[in-house]
């Protein structure tokens, strides 16, 4: 196994750290909000160390490459999730970032079986930045202390703006890929 596929597996091993986290918040508080953040932080920055060290050092394989993007789906969905609970993130958002996960998923399923492979694109990997960093800063700010500070109409605006900047980057980086890998889908 290599080093860069160690390092995706942390992720996917962090991830039920960081749910138990995220679901102790309301009994245990802030803390564990925060102790949720950094978790998350550091399995995104993961994402980053990875693919870093299988390019440089040669290590892309097969499962680093089926595992990779689907640690980045779940940690993210996860997240999401769990703000769907705590109502400061639409269920309407979550399904367009489910459905252009499935959808291009599916594409690229299609042109495997065609023997041809679609990269991540640019808005793929600004979709997962900005999903990312989004996610952190609402972990950040939706806390009491935040609220008491800034006021709750000021965190719900900051919250709508983060959950529209998703949707629309998902939206954009999903019809991205269909219009450059159309001619996948014709006979």
């Amino acid at each position: 196994m290599t080093t860069a596929t160690k390092i995706t597996l942390v992720r996917v091993i962090l991830i039920p750290f960081f749910l138990l986290c995220m679901y102790l918040v309301k009994p245990l508080g802030t803390v564990m909000q925060y102790v949720a953040l950094a978790i998350f932080a550091i399995a995104s920055l993961t994402d980053l160390v990875d693919g870093k060290i299988a390019r440089k050092y040669n290590q892309v394989t097969d499962f680093g490459k089926f595992l990779d993007p689907l640690a980045d789906k779940i940690l993210v969905i996860a997240a999401m999730a769990v703000f769907c609970e705590w109502r400061i993130f639409p269920a309407w958002a979550l399904m367009i970032v489910l459905t252009r996960e499935f959808a291009v998923s599916g594409l690229r399923m299609v042109a495997s079986g065609k023997g041809r492979v679609i990269a991540a694109a640019w808005s793929g990997k600004m979709k997962t930045a900005i999903t990312m960093s989004g996610i952190c800063l609402m972990l950040f700010l939706n806390t009491s202390v935040f609220e008491d500070l800034l006021g709750a109409c000021f965190l719900t605006v900051f919250n709508w703006v983060i959950v529209i900047a998703i949707s629309v980057v998902t939206l954009y980086s999903g019809v991205e890929y269909f219009i450059k890998n159309i001619d996948i889908l014709k006979n």
